[in-house]
C-alpha cells in the first residue's frame, strides 16, 4: 500500500481496501464495452479512461493482471482505431502512464512495426486526413511518447529490424530524408537486453562516422548524442576507450561557446525543415542532458573518461563565470544540473544492486567518486554566484547532493565561501545565495558532525565542530536578515530556520544531547527571534492597495505569504518542535503582541502565526490567544447600529430608518482585522473550540448584522473557517517529532515514501470530527442555511422591501451567508442522488463505489441541498428580472450554484491551488536517496514527517473531490438530477449575460456540469446556437455563445452527434447578420478553433437516415452548405471561404465512406477547380490546398518500374470517377488563362526580397493572422518540397509555390494530356509575360508539367517543352531568375520517399542545360545558366547515379575548371558554388561505389584517376597563384610613382587572371563550408589551408573580404583524424612565414583550433604547437608577440597541465636570470628589446591564465612581472596592463586571497599600481 494511501483518515483509509475488487469491476466493464468487429465501439470506451486514470493517481493497490488486460485492450484498440486519431491520442496517453508506472514489473512485448506505421500514416504520407493540427501535433506527441515507453518491451531483434529499416534514410547526407531517419533511429533504437546482440564496436564506428557526416547542425548532434548516451548506459560490455577522444570532441563543441572573441554560435548550422524540427523537438539547443549522461556512465575505474572529463570541465568552466554570461549560460547551467541528478541515480542503483549484479568491478569506488566530485567543485565554485538564478540555485542544490556523497570535500569548501560572503562588503546578494546552501546543506553539515558512525571523524581534523560552528553563526546571522525592506533575503534566511529545525528533534535548553550547540541558549534565541520578527511584521508594507471587492480573502498578504511558503513553514515547524516550557514562552510574546497591535497590512501574516500557535498546541492557545481576541470582537459590535439581516429574528420592514446607520472607519478597520485573524487562527481548532460555541455565534451573527459590507465580509471569513475546523479531517501533530535517527539521536529521522512497509512509521493523528462537533455544525447551518433560504425566497416572492437599496443589501448579506456555508462545509453536504433511467432506484444498478475519499463527516442532507437548488433557481428568476445589472449579486449566485451543481469542485481547486505543494521540492528539506556519511541508502527521496504528512493531506483532498465524480457518468442507467437541470437552465441563461465576468464565471459552472452529465451538452449547443442564427440576438448574448461553443468538451461532442454537428455549422454560416465588430471576431475565432481541433466524423452522422427525422440527412447538409460556397451568393469573404472550408472537411471525412464518396467527391473537386478562378483571393487559396488534397488517384501517372507494365494497359481505358467532372470544367473556353491570371495575383512580390517571409506562403502581406489559420488550416506534411537543404543564395527568396506546382502536376497526372494541350498556350504566354507575378506562375506550372511523368510526355518534350527551356535559359530579364530556378529543381527532384527514383525528364533536362551557349550572349546569362545547373545538381542523389549522370559531371567539371578566371564577378561566384556542389557529388558517389564496387566494375575504375587529378590540379595551382598575388601585392606597394615599364603591365595582367582565379576558388571554400557538405572534402580543405590564412591582407580588398569570410567559417569545422596529421603541418610551416600578417593569421587560427581539437590532438603535436607559439614570442614584429603571449594564456587554461608547467617555470626561470643580471649591472647590454619583451609576456600569460584563482606558484610570478614595470616601452605598458587586468579579475575575492602574499610582494604590486592613473 502506499505511503499517503497508508496515511488517508482513518475512515477513508479503511474504505481504501475495497479499491482492489472496484478497478477489476472496470475493467470487466471495459471488456464488455469493446466489440472488435465494432470499430466505432472505440468511442464507447474513452469515458472508461478517466477512471482508469483515477485509480493510477491515486496510487492504489491494484492487481497486476488487471493492469496487463488493460494494457492489452489498449494497445489493441490503438492500433484498430486508425484514422481516428483522437480516440488514439486519448489511448495513447493513458497507455504511456501505465507503462511507465509499472514498467518494472511488467513482461510483455510489444511490435514496433504497427506503431512505425501508425506514424508514418498520420503524420508522414501526403495525404493528411481533415484533422486539426493541434489535435495532429497532440496525436504526433501521444505516439512518440508511447514508443518511447514501449521500446523497453521491443522483442529480441527488434533493434536490428529498425537499424536496417532506417539506414538506407541515412545514404544521403543532404537529403532531408536523413534528418528523418536520424529522428526515427532516436525514437526507435531500443537499448533493452533483449536486444544486447545487436550492438557492437563495427556498429559505433558506424555511427560516428554518420554522425560526423553533417557537421555544425543542432538538431542532427541532438539525435546522435541521445542515440549514444542510451547505448553508452545500457551496455557495459562496449570497450569505449578508442572512441572517447572524437566522443569528447564532439561533446565540447556542441556547447556553443564564444573561443578567443569568436561568435558563440555556428555561423550557419545545416537548415532543417520547419517540420522536422517540430515533430522531433529538441528543447534544448545543446542537448546538456545526453552528453552528461554519457559523461556520468562513461566513468569506471581505470578508465580515461575521467581525465577527458576534467579536460572538458577546464575548458568550460571559464563560461560558467558571472562575468561570462550569455546565450550558452543555459545549456551550461542544464550540464551541471543534469551531470549531478545522473551522478546520483547512478550511485543509488549500483548501491541497491551490489549483491545481485556480476559487474560490480564497474562500479564506482571511493577514488572515482572523489574525483569526479573534485572536478564538479571547479563548476560550482565559478557559478555559485552566478546572476542568473537558475545557475545559482542548481548550484546550492548541486552542492546538497554532492556534499552526502563526498562530505570532506564539499563541506569545507561550503564553509569558506560563507564566512567569505559573511564578509564582503560590497556584493550583498552573495549573501542570499551563501545562506541558500547552508539550508540546503543543513542536513548533511548536521549528520557530519553528530552521527556516531560518521565518516572517519581523522578525515576532518576536529572540522565536525567547526561545521556546528557554522549552523550556530547562520542561524544567529538569520536573526539580522529578516528585513521589510529586503524581500529575497528574508526569505532565504526564513528558509535557512525553517531547514534547520526540520532536522532538530526538539528544542529545549536543558538536554544533555544538546551539548553541542554551546554557544546559544535557546530560550535567548526565541525572545531575540520574536522581537525580529514583531519588528519586521510591525514595518510590512501591504503589496497591493487593500482591495475592497467582494473576494478580498483573508490572505492577500505581503511578499512573505505571496513569495513562498518559507515564513508559514518556519512558524509551523519552530513552534511544533519546542519544548512544553519554551512554547509558553513564546505563546506569551504572541498573545501579547496580537493583543496590544492593529496591523491591517499584515492581516495574513498575523493570522498565520496565531494559526501555527493553535496548531501545535490547540488546547493551551485557543485560551490564550483565541478567546480575547473573539471577547474584544464582541464587545466592540456591541453597542454598534445593526440591520437585523443577520439571521436573528423577523425584520420589521416598516421600521427602516431614512438615514443609513454606519461605523466609524476606525472601528470597521479594527473590526475587520480581528475577525479575519480569528478567521485564519481557528482553521485548526477542532474541538478546542467547543467551550466558546455561544461567543462564536453571537460574534458570527452580530458581524452579519452590521451595517458595514467589510464587517460581513469577515463575519463570512470566520463562519467558513469555523465550519471548516468543526467537520473536515486534517492532521493535528503534523510538526511533531516521532523518530530519532538511528545514528544521531538529536536528529529526526526522516522518512522516503517509497520504502514504506506496512505500519512502519506511524501515521499522523488525524482530526475526526466528535458528536458534539458535528451538533455545532448542524446548528450553524440551521441558522445561517436553513434561515437565510427562507429569507431568500421570502424576499423573492414578497417583497417585503419598499426601498430598493435596503432591498440589494439584505439579499447581499442573505446570500453571502448561504455562499460561506457552502464554503465551509464543501463536500460533507450530500450530493444530489440522479434518478435511474427506468425510474425507480435498484440497489443493484446503484454504483456505489470506484475509490476512496470524503472531506469530513457528513452535516446537513440531500433533502437540505436540494430545497437550496430550488430556492436558488426562484431567486435567480427574480433577480435577472428585477436586478439585471448588479453585478455583485449575480456574481455571489453564480457561486452559489456552483458550490451546489458541481460536488466537490471545491476541494478539487484547493488541491490545484494548494500553495504549500511546490515547497515540499526545495532542496532544503530533501535528503537524496544516497547518503555516504552514515552510509544508509534508500529507495526515494527522504523527506521530514511533516512534508509528507502535508503531501498525505493534499491527496486525501484530492480523492474527496472525485470519489463521487465520474460514478454516473460510466453507467448508462442514470440520468441528470432534476434540480441539476434547474441549476444548468440558470446558468445557461446567465452565460449570455451582458456583463462579461458574469458570463465567464456562469460559463466556467456550466462548463464543469456538462463535464460530469455528457448528456446535456447537446441541448446546450441546440439552444446556444440557436443565438448565433437568431437575427435580433443581442452581441453579449452572441459573445457568451461562442465562448461556450469554443470549448474543447463541446467541441468533442460535435463528433459523434449527428444533430448537434448539423445545427452546429449551419449555426456558424448563417450568422453573418451580425454587425459589431466584436461579434464577428468571437464567430471567427469559433470557427478557427473549431478546425484547429476537428476530429474527423463518426460513422454515426453518415447514418442518419431513418433514426433522426429531425435532423439533416448528411448529404443534404453537403449540398446546403456547397450551394453557400460559390462568389455568386454575395456573402462576406469571410463566410465564403468558412462555407468552402466546411465542404472541405466533410468532404475529406466521407472519403472513406464507400455510400457517399464518389458523388460528392466528385461535386467537391469540381467546385474547387472553379474556385481557382474566384475573385476572393482567400478562396483561391483554400481551393489550392483543397485540391493538393483531393487529387490522389493518378491514373496516367507512368508506373515505377517494368513490372506493372501489364497492368498499366488494362488501365487505359478506366477513367476515374472525377475526370470526367474535371474535364468539362478546364476545357471551357479560357479556363486557365483566368486560372493563371487569377493565381498572378496572390504572388507579392515585394521590392525587397526579405528572408523573413520565409515559410509564410509568400502572402504574408494581405492576410491576418485569423484568415491565414482558416485558410493554412492544416499542418503540411513533413515531405514537403525542396527535399533538400536550401543554402544557395543565388537561388534567392521564396516566390515559387511548390503547392501550386503540385496541383498542375496533380491535374495532369488525374486527367491526363488533354491537360497538357489546354495548358499549352497560355502557358507560352505566361513564359513571355513582363510582370514577375505572370512568371511566377508559368514557372509553378511549367515544373508541375515537367515533373508530372505521365504517358505521352516525351513526345510534348520534344515538340515543344525543349525549346520553351532553352528560351528560358537564354531570356534576359533577370529579375524572375530565382523563380525559374526553383522550377528546374522542381523539375528533376527524384521521387519517392528518399528521393531516388529518377524522374522521366531529367535526363533531358540535364543535356538541355548543359548545352553550350552562343558566343554573343551577356554575362547575366552565363552567370544565370550555372545557376540552374547547381539548382539542379542540388537535388541528384549522389549514392545512386546512373552512368550518363557520371558522364555529366565529368564533362561539366571540365568545363568549369576551365572558366575559373571569368571577367565577371557575378558568374565567378556561381562557377564557385557549382564546383562545390559537383565536386561534393562526385566524392559521395564515390564513398558508396568503393562499398558496392562489385556492381559495374568497368566505369567505376576511370572515374578515380578524373577524380584526383582535380584535386592535384586545385591544390598545386592554388599555392601558385598565393605567391603570385602575394608578390603582386608587394610591387603594388614598392612602385607606387616610379615609371611603370612594359614587363610589370604584362605582369598585373596576369595577376589580375589569379586574384580572379582565387576568388572563385575562395567561393568554392566558402560554399562547401556553408552547404554542410564539408565532411567529404576535409583533404581539398586543408590543402587549401595556407591560401586562406595568407590572404587576409591584401591590396586588392574584394578577395581579401572573401579570405576573411572563408576563415571564419574554417574556424567552426573540425578536421578529422587522417588528414589532422597534414593540417598540423600546414598550421607549422606557416607560422615561419616571411609576412607578419600572415604570421598573426595563423596565431588567430590556432586559438579555435586548439580548443576544437584538444582531444584528438597527439602529444608530439601539441608540444610542436607550444614551441611553435614560443618562438613567436621573440618574433620581430611586436604585435606578432603580443597576439603569440595571448594565444598562450588561452592555451595554458585548456588542459594540457604538464606542457602548461614545464613553460611557467621556464618561463620564471628565464626572468629571473635577467632581473638578476639587470641588478648586477647597471648597462643594459645583452638583451634586444624583443627578447626581454618575449620573456617578459611569457611572464604575463602565465598570470593571465589564472583569472579567478590564486594558485600557489601565481605570487612569485605576478611580483616578478611587476619588478620589470621600469623598462623601456613596450615592455612597461606590458606590465601595466597585465597587472591591472590581475587586479581587476582578483577584485571579489581579494580579501582572502592576499593572504597567499608576503608583505614585501604585495608593497612591489603596490608600486606598480598607484603610479598608474586612477582608471587601472
Amino acid at each position: 500500500m502506499h505511503l499517503y494511501n497508508a496515511w488517508l483518515p482513518p475512515p477513508v483509509a479503511e474504505e481504501t481496501k475495497k479499491e482492489k475488487e472496484s478497478f477489476s469491476r472496470v475493467v470487466s466493464s471495459l471488456k464488455n464495452v469493446y466489440r472488435p468487429d465494432d470499430s466505432d465501439s472505440v468511442y464507447s470506451t474513452l469515458k472508461w479512461i478517466s477512471v482508469i486514470d483515477l485509480f493510477i493517481k491515486a496510487k492504489s493497490d491494484i492487481i497486476l493482471e488487471d493492469i496487463v488486460s488493460v494494457i492489452e485492450i489498449g494497445l489493441e484498440l490503438f492500433h484498430k482505431s486508425q484514422g481516428k486519431l483522437y480516440a488514439q491520442v486519448r489511448w495513447g496517453n493513458i497507455l504511456v502512464r501505465l507503462l511507465n508506472k509499472y514498467r518494472k514489473k511488467l513482461s510483455l512485448k510489444v511490435q514496433w512495426r504497427p506503431l512505425y506505421d501508425t506514424l508514418i500514416n498520420t503524420h508522414f504520407t501526403r495525404n493528411t486526413g481533415p484533422e486539426g493540427w493541434r489535435l495532429r501535433q497532440r496525436h504526433f506527441e501521444a505516439v512518440t511518447s508511447l514508443v518511447r515507453s514501449s521500446r523497453r518491451f521491443f522483442p529480441a531483434g527488434s533493434a536490428s529490424e529498425i537499424w536496417s529499416e532506417f539506414r538506407s534514410l541515412l545514404e544521403n547526407p543532404w537529403h532531408n530524408a536523413t534528418f528523418e531517419g536520424a529522428g526515427f533511429v532516436r525514437l526507435f533504437l531500443p537499448t533493452n537486453p533483449d536486444n544486447q546482440d545487436f550492438f557492437s564496436d563495427n556498429w559505433i564506428r558506424e555511427c560516428m562516422d554518420l554522425w560526423d557526416s553533417i557537421p555544425n547542425c543542432q538538431f542532427w548532434n541532438s539525435q546522435w548524442a541521445a542515440v549514444m548516451a542510451c547505448v553508452v548506459k545500457n551496455y557495459k560490455f562496449i570497450d569505449w576507450e578508442c572512441f572517447l577522444p572524437t566522443l569528447f570532441t564532439r561533446f565540447l563543441n556542441m556547447f556553443e561557446v564564444p573561443v578567443a572573441s569568436g561568435s558563440g554560435s555556428y555561423p550557419f548550422s545545416v537548415d532543417v525543415p520547419r517540420n522536422t524540427r517540430f515533430l522531433f523537438s529538441n528543447k534544448t539547443v545543446t542537448p546538456a542532458k545526453s552528453i552528461a549522461k554519457s559523461v556520468v556512465y562513461l566513468l569506471k575505474p581505470g578508465s580515461v573518461a575521467q581525465e577527458h572529463f576534467e579536460k572538458l570541465v577546464n575548458l568550460l568552466e571559464q563560461y560558467y563565470h558571472p562575468s561570462n554570461g550569455g546565450r550558452w549560460t543555459y545549456s551550461l547551467e542544464r550540464f551541471l544540473l543534469y551531470l549531478v541528478i545522473t551522478f546520483q541515480k547512478r550511485l543509488q542503483h549500483e548501491q541497491q544492486n551490489r549483491d545481485n549484479d556480476g559487474q560490480v568491478e564497474l562500479y564506482l569506488g571511493k577514488l572515482e567518486r572523489t574525483a569526479f566530485v573534485n572536478v564538479l567543485l571547479r563548476l560550482i565554485d565559478r557559478g555559485q554566484y552566478s546572476k542568473n538564478e537558475h545557475l545559482s540555485e542548481t548550484v546550492a542544490a548541486a552542492t546538497s547532493i554532492l556534499s552526502y556523497v563526498e562530505p570532506s570535500l564539499v563541506l569545507p569548501f561550503l564553509a569558506s565561501r560563507f564566512h567569505m560572503a559573511l564578509e564582503t562588503m560590497t556584493a550583498t546578494h552573495q549573501l542570499k545565495t551563501a545562506v541558500m546552501s547552508v539550508a540546503f546543506s543543513g542536513r548533511s553539515l548536521f549528520f557530519t558532525s553528530l552521527s556516531s558512525g560518521s565518516v572517519e571523524p581523522v578525515d576532518l581534523s576536529g572540522a565536525g565542530d567547526t561545521f556546528i560552528d557554522l549552523i550556530m553563526i547562520s542561524l544567529s546571522n538569520a536573526l539580522l536578515g529578516m528585513d521589510a525592506n529586503d524581500p529575497p533575503k528574508t526569505l532565504a534566511t526564513m528558509q535557512l530556520i525553517g531547514s534547520i529545525f526540520s532536522n532538530m528533534a526538539t528544542l529545549d535548553d536543558n538536554i544533555e544531547e544538546l551539548s553541542f550547540m554551546p554557544m546559544i541558549r535557546f530560550s535567548e534565541w526565541l525572545d531575540e527571534f520574536f522581537c525580529r520578527l514583531f519588528s519586521l511584521l510591525l514595518h510590512l508594507e501591504p503589496s497591493s492597495v487593500l482591495n475592497e471587492g467582494l473576494h478580498s480573502s483573508a490572505t492577500s498578504g505581503t511578499f512573505l505569504v505571496e513569495d513562498g511558503p518559507f515564513y508559514y513553514c518556519m512558524l509551523e515547524i519552530l513552534l511544533g518542535r519546542l519544548s512544553k516550557q519554551l512554547y509558553n514562552q513564546a505563546l506569551k510574546k504572541i498573545s501579547k503582541f496580537v493583543r496590544t497591535n492593529i496591523l491591517p497590512g499584515a492581516i495574513a501574516e498575523v493570522g498565520l502565526l496565531c494559526c501555527a500557535c493553535v496548531h501545535s498546541n490547540p488546547e493551551e492557545a485557543v485560551v490564550h490567544l483565541v478567546e480575547p481576541i473573539l471577547s474584544s470582537v464582541i464587545s466592540s459590535l456591541d453597542g454598534t447600529p445593526v440591520t437585523g439581516f443577520g439571521g436573528r429574528g423577523i425584520l420589521d420592514p416598516s421600521v427602516s430608518t431614512k438615514a443609513k446607520p454606519t461605523l466609524s472607519p476606525a472601528l470597521e478597520t479594527a473590526i475587520d482585522y480581528q475577525l479575519k485573524i480569528l478567521s485564519v487562527a481557528v482553521s485548526y481548532g477542532g474541538s478546542a473550540l467547543l467551550r466558546y460555541k455561544d461567543q462564536f455565534k453571537e460574534a458570527i451573527v452580530s458581524a452579519f448584522d452590521s451595517p458595514s459590507w467589510k464587517v460581513n465580509g469577515a463575519g463570512d471569513h470566520l463562519l467558513r473557517s469555523l465550519l471548516g475546523s468543526l467537520v473536515l479531517y486534517y492532521p493535528m501533530d503534523q510538526y511533531k517529532c516521532t523518530l530519532n535517527h538511528p545514528a544521531a539521536a538529536a536528529l529526526e529521522e526522516w522518512i522516503s515514501a517509497k520504502d514504506y512497509s506496512d505500519g512502519a512509521p506511524k501515521p499522523p493523528k488525524w482530526h475526526i470530527p466528535s458528536d458534539a462537533e458535528v451538533q455545532f455544525a448542524n446548528e450553524l447551518l440551521n441558522l445561517h442555511f436553513q434561515s437565510a433560504l427562507d429569507d431568500l425566497l421570502r424576499i423573492c416572492q414578497t417583497k417585503i422591501h419598499s426601498d430598493p437599496g435596503n432591498e440589494k443589501e439584505h439579499l447581499k448579506v442573505t446570500l453571502l451567508r448561504i455562499d460561506s456555508c457552502l464554503q465551509g462545509v464543501l463536500s460533507c453536504l450530500p450530493d444530489f442522488r440522479p434518478p435511474s433511467r427506468n425510474g425507480t432506484i435498484e440497489d443493484s444498478s446503484y454504483p456505489s463505489f470506484l475509490i476512496a475519499g470524503a472531506t469530513g463527516s457528513s452535516v446537513g442532507s440531500t433533502q437540505l441541498r436540494e430545497k437550496a437548488a430550488e430556492v436558488i433557481h426562484s431567486a435567480c428568476k427574480y433577480l435577472l428580472e428585477e436586478k439585471s445589472d448588479d453585478s455583485i449579486l449575480l456574481i455571489l449566485i453564480i457561486r452559489i450554484m456552483d458550490a451546489l451543481g458541481n460536488y466537490g469542485s471545491l476541494e478539487y481547486d484547493e488541491w490545484s491551488n494548494h500553495r504549500q505543494a511546490w515547497k515540499l521540492e526545495s532542496a532544503a528539506i530533501i535528503e537524496p536517496p544516497i547518503n555516504f556519511i552514515v552510509s544508509s541508502h534508500s529507495k526515494g527521496k527522504r523527506r521530514p514527517r511533516w512534508a509528507l504528512i502535508d503531501k498525505a493531506d493534499m491527496h486525501s483532498t484530492w480523492r474527496s473531490s472525485q470519489s463521487t465524480y465520474h460514478l454516473f457518468r460510466t453507467s448508462g442507467n442514470f440520468s441528470p438530477p432534476d434540480h441539476l437541470i434547474l441549476l444548468m437552465d440558470d446558468l445557461l441563461n446567465l452565460s449570455l449575460h451582458n456583463y462579461e465576468n458574469v458570463r465567464m464565471l456562469a460559463g466556467k459552472s456550466l462548463l464543469k456540469i456538462m463535464k460530469r452529465w455528457p448528456s446535456l451538452i447537446s441541448k446546450c449547443v441546440l439552444s446556444l446556437s440557436e443565438n448565433l442564427r437568431k437575427p435580433n440576438s443581442p452581441d453579449h448574448a452572441v459573445l457568451g455563445s461562442c465562448a461556450v461553443l469554443s470549448t474543447q468538451t463541446v467541441l468533442k461532442h460535435l463528433t459523434t452527434d449527428p444533430k448537434a454537428f448539423g445545427t452546429f455549422l449551419l449555426a456558424i454560416l448563417l450568422s453573418s447578420h451580425h454587425e459589431s465588430l466584436k461579434a464577428q471576431k468571437a464567430i471567427n475565432e469559433l470557427f478557427v478553433k473549431y478546425n484547429i481541433h476537428f476530429a474527423g466524423v463518426s460513422k454515426s452522422i453518415f447514418r442518419t437516415v431513418d433514426n433522426h427525422i429531425d435532423s439533416l440527412d448528411f448529404g443534404d447538409l453537403v449540398s446546403q452548405i456547397g450551394s453557400m460556397s460559390f462568389d455568386s451568393t454575395g456573402l462576406h469573404w469571410r463566410y465564403n471561404l468558412m462555407a468552402n472550408r466546411v465542404l472541405l472537411l466533410l468532404a475529406m471525412a466521407c472519403q472513406n465512406d464507400p455510400n457517399f464518396s464518389p458523388k460528392i467527391l466528385r461535386e467537391t473537386a469540381g467546385h474547387f477547380l472553379k474556385n481557382l478562378k474566384s475573385q476572393l483571393p482567400q478562396t483561391r487559396i483554400l481551393a489550392i490546398s483543397a485540391l493538393n488534397t483531393l487529387l490522389k488517384d493518378s491514373p496516367y501517372k507512368m508506373p515505377a518500374d517494368d513490372q506493372s507494365l501489364l497492368s498499366w494497359n488494362s488501365q487505359e481505358n478506366a477513367k476515374t470517377s472525377l475526370e470526367g467532372a474535371l474535364r468539362e470544367i478546364f476545357q471551357e473556353e479560357g479556363f486557365f488563362a483566368e486560372t493563371f491570371n487569377s493565381l498572378s495575383h496572390v504572388h507579392i512580390i515585394t521590392d525587397i526580397d526579405s528572408a523573413s517571409s520565409r515559410g509564410n506562403h509568400g502572402n504574408s502581406s494581405f492576410q491576418s493572422l485569423a484568415d491565414k489559420s482558416i485558410t493554412r488550416f492544416y499542418f503540411d506534411f513533413s515531405a514537403s518540397w525542396p527535399r533538400t537543404p536550401s543554402w544557395i543564395s543565388l537561388l534567392g527568396s521564396d516566390t515559387f509555390y511548390p503547392n501550386f506546382a503540385r496541383i498542375f502536376k496533380r491535374l495532369i497526372q488525374e486527367c491526363g494530356m488533354p491537360v497538357l494541350l489546354a495548358l499549352k498556350s497560355t502557358l507560352e504566354e505566361f513564359t513571355n509575360a513582363k510582370e514577375r507575378s505572370k512568371q511566377c506562375v508559368a514557372a509553378e506550372a511549367f515544373a508541375g508539367v515537367l515533373h508530372s511523368d505521365v504517358n505521352g510526355l516525351l513526345e510534348e518534350w520534344d515538340s515543344w517543352m525543349m525549346v520553351q527551356l532553352q528560351h528560358i535559359i537564354l531570356a534576359q530579364s533577370v529579375e524572375s531568375i530565382p523563380e525559374w530556378a526553383a522550377c528546374i529543381r522542381y523539375a528533376v527532384t527524384g521521387k519517392g520517399k528518399h528521393g531516388t527514383r529518377v524522374p522521366l525528364l531529367r535526363q533531358q533536362i540535364l543535356n538541355c542545360l548543359l548545352t553550350p551557349l552562343p558566343p554573343t550572349v551577356t554575362t547575366t546569362v552565363v552567370a544565370k545558366r550555372y545557376a540552374f545547373i547547381s539548382a539542379a545538381l542540388i537535388e541528384l542523389s549522389p549514392q545512386k547515379m546512373p552512368v550518363p549522370e557520371m558522364e555529366l559531371h565529368n564533362k561539366l567539371l571540365d568545363e568549369l575548371l576551365g572558366n575559373m578566371c571569368h571577367s565577371s564577378a557575378q558568374v565567378r561566384e556561381a562557377i564557385g558554388v557549382t564546383l562545390s556542389v559537383l565536386c561534393s557529388n562526385i566524392r559521395l558517389h564515390a564513398s558508396c561505389s568503393h562499398d558496392h564496387s562489385n556492381e559495374s566494375g568497368k566505369t567505376d575504375m576511370d572515374i578515380p584517376l578524373k577524380e584526383e587529378n582535380w584535386v592535384r590540379l586545385l591544390t598545386e595551382r592554388a599555392s601558385e597563384v598565393v605567391v603570385n598575388i602575394q608578390n603582386s601585392s608587394l610591387s603594388d606597394v614598392l612602385d607606387t610613382s616610379s615609371d611603370i615599364n612594359i614587363k610589370n603591365g604584362y605582369q598585373n595582367g596576369d595577376s589580375q587572371d589569379d586574384a580572379k582565379w582565387m576568388e572563385t576558388l575562395f567561393h568554392f571554400i566558402i560554399s562547401i563550408l556553408k552547404s554542410g557538405r564539408s565532411s567529404f572534402l576535409l583533404d581539398v580543405l586543408v590543402g587549401l589551408l595556407y591560401p586562406v590564412i595568407s590572404l587576409q591582407e591584401t591590396s586588392n580588398k574584394d578577395l581579401s573580404t572573401l579570405a576573411k569570410a572563408a576563415f571564419e567559417l574554417l574556424k567552426w569545422r573540425i578536421i578529422s583524424e587522417p588528414h589532422l596529421q597534414k593540417a598540423v603541418s600546414v598550421i607549422l610551416s606557416s607560422a615561419d612565414d616571411p609576412n607578419w600578417r600572415t604570421r598573426s593569421a595563423i596565431l588567430t587560427y590556432l586559438r579555435t583550433f586548439m580548443f576544437r581539437h584538444t582531444f584528438i590532438l597527439s602529444k608530439g603535436d601539441k608540444q610542436k604547437i607550444w614551441k611553435t607559439v614560443e618562438k613567436l614570442l621573440q618574433d620581430s614584429q611586436v604585435e606578432v608577440r603580443e597576439h603569440a603571449a595571448a594565444v598562450l594564456a588561452g592555451l595554458m587554461k585548456g588542459g594540457d597541465e604538464d606542457l602548461a608547467k614545464d613553460f611557467r617555470d621556464r618561463a620564471y626561470i628565464e626572468a629571473n636570470s635577467i632581473q638578476r643580471r639587470r641588478k648586477t649591472r647597471s648597462t643594459k647590454s645583452g638583451h634586444s628589446v624583443a627578447s626581454v619583451h618575449g620573456v617578459v609576456l611569457a611572464l604575463a600569460a602565465s598570470v593571465l591564465s589564472v583569472p579567478y584563482d590564486m594558485p600557489s606558484w601565481l605570487p612569485d610570478h605576478v611580483t616578478l612581472l611587476a619588478r620589470f614595470g621600469g623598462e623601456p616601452s613596450p615592455v612597461k605598458s606590458t606590465v601595466t596592463k597585465a597587472v591591472a587586468e590581475f587586479r581587476r579579475t582578483h577584485a571579489d575575492t581579494w580579501n582572502v586571497q592576499k593572504d597567499s602574499f608576503t608583505e614585501e610582494q604585495l608593497e612591489v604590486l603596490a608600486d606598480t599600481t598607484s603610479s598608474s592613473s586612477y582608471f587601472a
